[in-house]
């Protein structure tokens, strides 16, 4: 059966070889997207192993052990990890990365700080660390090629604060849990692989009226069901077997460039991009076994009997009941916004994810309802025979008119909630706008109840660029705002207080949380009298510049030599977001490349549906044509039939989006919904603009496959 089901794919001639061929790109392609995913995922957690590795929480004892305590620092808005290091005799491990424990005074940095380090003066970066580089911290040590990276001798190190004892540092660290990344990229990816799988089983359907009537003829000289599936599945599989083999090599000649995609805001080194022996079993015999699947699954009505490709009857109509998943799924989002909400990150992706798939299931069931309410509406306006006969055909079978281009409704859907949820979060919780008083404001203050030492900023105010610096004390009840400052030592810019107030009670940095700084906000009064505010420890020293890149850098080094030691670096507001905010707009980047390619890859299986549909219906267009009918109509009848739900499709896949994000975003983070910018509907247009230009480029095929010769000869 083998070999003769090898014999009978290729016995077809040009038509066959084409559809093999056809088979064949769209496996590749499927396949090559799903080693990438694979191997995306397990860059994803060699990337967060790494990271970990430069926090370790736990202390590991032992005998001399090397200190280690990590703090991060921040310059231009980018971060800069800096682990302090102490070694209590020469049996203390050396960090990864590195040759040696650098001793007092002496550091090593990556090759992204170094660079940082030979750009700029010294007051503005490299006084903020000892004097002697001593090399290049390696490509084991560092999350990113990108990463910044210093690991300094510090003989107090043991001192500083989360300083802990190791026994062995970075090779054996445990990962930061993924649960996160992981449920963000499988949804995103299900995006991508959808409307591949959409692909493959379009094109291994392509010419199957053909294929169902030699198979039907097949059942009647007395072949078995069994026989005929084996026949089906060995000609899918040769055609997807070739097809794995050349996604490998697709995986392999871009793996490069998708290790330069920052999926998480970071670049991948390529090593990352690995795959595990799992991951090449499950595409090299998964792949095929799906693709054989399919092709038998498309042949069951000749397995029911030799002429059930003759009992051709108008299948019932979708029932309104493929609606409800989709109103579970946006109950189950918008339950939340009365109930309580998760905490964490994770808990709220647990939580979003369940009705992220209901609506998405919703969307796939209600795919052929909607596209047979559009084709009835098209059948009550309809002024011309191609718009009736396009209309009454989606009408009477809208399951085969919706199928391939459900991959185009679930990317859209998948994408539009992901640009949403991203833009939002970016927006609320990115860096301060550039030229705002928050992006001027340089603060220092200790996160663990220490107070800073009661310095005098005299050095701080002759810095050029500096317009104030002001020391808020700590306020001595319990759960207020948490400074108490001077009113004569608040800049106009952040307000001001009430009249015959002495002393205010402000926020830690003149911005409450989520606001912004307001000249005309007025800050409540303190009990506590002028002379006795000097003597509560100090919270923080806030200092407002002119806004210049050099000078808010000049001030962050100048507080670190100040307050040396404090496991918070002085900040601009937005510091702490930006590296979320870095990750999410790789998320964005990932978004926009999901949308792209799955909505070309939609745009493929659309031109193989098309012209499927084209060569099956051959006989009926040749003799509408020898009827009188212009070649321009049957186009008009072909692209009607595919772009009519195709936009409709795209419409509510685009509204239950942006519909799912702002459910999620009120009821786990408390924001509304900010409108993504004009690059995503650009994107949008340019995919779907794709979609119907492939489309149209499989209308030249109906004139040649129509004439009256296909009449005579059918």
């Amino acid at each position: 059966m083998i070999s003769f089901g090898l014999r009978l794919a290729v016995a077809g001639g040009r038509e066959a070889l084409t559809r093999l061929i056809v088979i064949a790109a769209a496996v590749a392609v499927g396949a090559g997207l799903l080693l990438a995913t694979f191997a995306g995922i397990n860059a994803v957690n060699e990337q967060l192993t790494r990271y970990a590795a430069l926090f370790p929480q736990a202390p590991a004892p032992g005998p001399e052990p090397l200190w280690w305590a990590s703090r991060d620092d921040y310059f231009h808005g980018e971060q800069i990890t800096r682990i302090d290091v102490a070694a209590t005799g020469p049996g203390s491990p050396v960090p990864v990365g590195i040759p040696a424990v650098p001793a007092p005074g002496e550091f090593y940095a990556s090759p992204a700080l170094q660079r940082l380090l030979a750009a700029h003066p010294g007051d503005q970066l490299a006084d903020r660390y000892p004097a002697r580089a001593m090399g290049t911290v390696g490509d084991a040590a560092l999350p990113s090629p990108d990463s910044l990276l210093l690991i300094a001798g510090n003989a107090g190190a043991a001192d500083l604060p989360g300083a802990v004892p190791r026994t062995s540092v970075g090779a054996d660290a445990p990962a930061i849990p993924a649960t996160f990344v992981n449920l963000i990229m499988s949804v995103i990816v299900a995006g991508l692989l959808f409307p591949v799988l959409i692909f493959i089983g379009t094109a291994t359907r392509l010419n199957a009226a053909r294929r169902e009537q030699r198979f039907a003829a097949m059942r009647l000289v007395g072949a078995t069901p069994w026989q005929i599936s084996v026949v089906a599945a060995i000609e899918a599989a040769a055609a997807a077997l070739a097809g794995t083999a050349l996604g490998f090599v697709l995986f392999l000649a871009f793996r490069d460039s998708l290790a330069s995609i920052p999926f998480t805001g970071d670049r991948f080194f390529t090593s990352d991009m690995s795959l595990s022996l799992r991951d090449v079993l499950i595409v090299a015999a998964g792949v095929p076994a799906g693709a054989a699947l399919a092709a038998g699954v498309s042949l069951r009505r000749v397995r029911v009997s030799p002429l059930g490709i003759a009992r051709r009857a108008t299948p019932r109509p979708p029932s309104w009941f493929r609606l409800l998943p989709i109103a579970l799924g946006l109950g189950e989002l918008a339950f939340f916004l009365l109930g309580p909400r998760p905490q964490t990150s994770g808990g709220q992706a647990a939580v979003f994810l369940p009705g992220l798939l209901l609506v998405m299931t919703g969307l796939i069931l209600a795919g052929p309802l909607l596209t047979m309410l559009s084709a009835r509406f098209m059948v009550r306006r309809s002024t011309r025979p191609a718009t009736l006969i396009a209309a009454r055909r989606l009408a009477d079978n809208p399951k085969a008119g919706f199928r391939a281009i459900s991959g185009i409704m679930l990317a859209l859907f998948i994408t539009t909630v992901a640009t949403g949820v991203i833009t939002t979060i970016v927006a609320n919780r990115g860096q301060a706008p550039a030229g705002s008083l928050e992006s001027r404001t340089v603060s220092m203050y200790s996160p663990d109840g220490t107070p800073l030492p009661d310095a005098t900023p005299g050095d701080l105010r002759s810095l050029p660029g500096v317009l104030s610096v002001s020391q808020l004390r700590r306020n001595p009840e319990k759960y207020a705002d948490p400074g108490l400052v001077a009113c004569a030592d608040i800049p106009a810019v952040y307000g001001r207080c009430a009249p015959g107030a002495a002393v205010a009670v402000v926020a830690g940095d003149f911005i409450p949380w989520r606001e912004s700084a307001d000249p005309d906000r007025i800050w409540p009064t303190s009990a506590v009298p002028p002379d006795a505010l000097t003597r509560l420890p100090m919270e923080s020293v806030v200092i407002l510049t002119d806004g210049a890149a050099a000078t808010i850098e000049r001030a962050r080094t100048a507080l670190e030599l100040a307050y040396p030691g404090y496991r918070i670096a002085p900040n601009v507001t937005g510091d702490f977001e930006s590296d979320f905010a870095d990750t999410l707009r790789g998320w964005q980047q990932l978004a926009d490349v999901v949308i792209i390619a799955s909505l070309a890859i939609a745009g493929c299986s659309l031109a193989v549906s098309v012209v499927g549909g084209l060569t099956e219906r051959k006989r009926p267009f040749s003799l509408l044509r020898l009827s009188g009918a212009p070649v321009r109509v049957l186009r008009r009848v072909v692209a009607l039939e595919t772009a009519a739900p195709l936009l409709v499709v795209a419409v509510v896949a685009i509204g239950m989006g942006f519909l799912a994000a702002t459910l999620f975003l009120q009821a786990q983070m408390g924001y509304a919904l900010v409108a993504p910018g004009a690059g995503f509907y650009l994107v949008v247009v340019a995919g779907l603009a794709a979609c119907l230009a492939i489309i149209a480029s499989t209308m030249p095929l109906l004139e040649r496959i129509t004439g009256p010769e296909t009449a005579r000869s059918e």
